[in-house]
């Protein structure tokens, strides 16, 4: 059983492989998630680009949300075997940025500003390359709006994007996920993180609290255990945990 990452750079290079996985199985929509607070995406991209280095599934293209993210990229990562682009140009379309030797591509952090510019890139794609989204911010609803194009567009392709890594800090634990494995929660334990259920779908909302609340010990039992920590807190301390 695949555990926790202990480091951030561990999560990346689980990311990664996961990663390398889903596209090996044939699935072309994907995107990784790894939600801690204050994450800058750069580093982060870059220390994914580089452990997918000699795989199979090379991305040819990689695309910020603006000019100023991709010109960042180019001054601080040097020599690189991909495109460094933003998608957001107005220069030239999405469409015109595609070329039929383009293997896969990787957007880095797009927001649901981008969402109808990563369609238009994916369809100029074809269903049959793969484009990967790392920590896409798309479902913000008063962007995307709330009303019927919002659902159409969801119906259309948001749905279609396979989670095939998540990492998320809970008030309570930890909402896990690295393909081709199930989505897992885990409890937080004064000794560290012990994975309390797995599942094929991800849990959200009261599901999740319904997890939580299943797995809790007996009124008599919990006096003897230190108070839970607040999500903050809990967050916080994972993250130390990872950073070292």
């Amino acid at each position: 059983m695949l555990e926790l990452p202990k480091t951030l750079n561990e999560a990346i290079d689980q990311a990664s492989n996961a990663t390398q996985s889903a596209i090996s199985d044939g699935n072309n929509r994907l995107q990784v998630e790894i939600l801690l607070p204050e994450l800058n995406p750069m580093p982060v991209a870059e220390r994914f680009l580089s452990t997918e280095e000699g795989n199979t599934h090379n991305f040819n293209k990689i695309f910020f949300p603006d000019a100023g993210a991709a010109a960042l990229a180019r001054r601080d990562w040097g020599d690189v075997p991909f495109e460094l682009l933003d998608i957001s140009t107005k220069r030239v379309s999405v469409e015109e940025q595609i070329q039929p030797e383009d293997e896969a591509i990787l957007c880095i952090a797009p927001t649901a500003q981008e969402v109808l510019q990563i369609e238009k890139l994916c369809n100029a794609l074809g269903e049959n390359r793969p484009v990967v989204l790392l920590n896409p911010r798309l479902e913000d609803v008063s962007i995307v709006g709330i009303g019927y194009a919002g659902r159409q567009l969801r119906d259309r392709f948001l749905k279609n994007i396979q989670s095939c890594y998540y990492l998320r800090p809970l008030e309570e634990g930890t909402l896990f996920r690295c393909y081709p494995g199930l989505w897992q929660v885990w409890r937080e334990t004064t000794d560290g993180y012990e994975l309390i259920k797995e599942l094929p779908n991800k849990p959200v909302g009261d599901d999740l609290d319904l997890i939580f609340a299943g797995e809790t010990t007996t009124p008599s039992e919990d006096t003897a255990k230190p108070k839970k920590l607040s999500m903050f807190a809990s967050m916080q301390r994972f993250m130390k945990a990872l950073s070292r």
